[in-house]
């Protein structure tokens, strides 16, 4: 994508939830139903929620949830070069870190992206439902 065709504004927002979504598809079999990024400065902060599979809902109905939060951390250190790569492609930045966390009840996860740079966006939220 050259600078020219980078997205700005609430469809680079919209890009990013639809982005990390499919990353996360990709990774776990299945992705988020919601997805809302948020970017403030050189900071992009995606929130996914519905993200556990039936899998892992069954493990955290079981007591299991430790073992849930072990796996999920797992896939996204797995996915880290990959969304990290799909942002510094639509902001047109560079993604010096990637923090994740990941919460069971309720189903939620949020990936943050810092920036080298603002984006110069200051874009408050775009939701995805799948």
């Amino acid at each position: 994508m050259s600078p020219h065709d980078r997205s700005s504004g609430a469809s680079l927002t919209g890009a990013i939830s639809t982005a990390i979504v499919a990353i996360t598809r990709d990774y776990t079999g299945r992705g988020p139903t919601k997805a809302r990024t948020t970017i403030r400065d050189n900071v992009v902060l995606v929130v996914l929620e519905d993200t556990l599979t039936k899998g892992e809902t069954a493990l955290v109905r079981s007591g299991r949830e430790g073992k849930v939060l072990e796996i999920r951390s797992e896939f996204q250190a797995a996915m880290r070069e990959e969304c990290s790569a799909k942002v510094e492609e639509l902001t047109g930045s560079t993604v010096v870190a990637m923090l994740s966390a990941n919460h069971v009840a309720p189903d939620l996860a949020a990936e943050i992206f810092v920036l080298d740079r603002a984006t110069g966006s200051g874009v408050d939220g775009h939701t995805l439902v799948a």
